[in-house]
């Protein structure tokens, strides 16, 4: 049993536990990368959303 939040692979939803009690997929840790204020690669990062935001038509 895990410690925190897990989301599924397959379809995308919350759980607590290790496999998705509707799909039976594999569930993974999602935590977010820690906060540095000299991020080396923010620039590329925000670039990358940028361009996926294009393309769904929301910039």
């Amino acid at each position: 049993m895990a410690l925190h939040i897990l989301k599924c692979q397959g379809c995308k939803r919350y759980t607590i536990k290790d496999k998705c009690p509707k799909c039976g997929a594999d569930a993974i840790q999602m935590i977010p990368a820690k906060y540095s204020p000299e991020d080396p690669y923010g620039k590329y990062r925000r670039e990358a959303k940028k361009g996926s935001l294009k393309e769904k038509g929301l910039l």
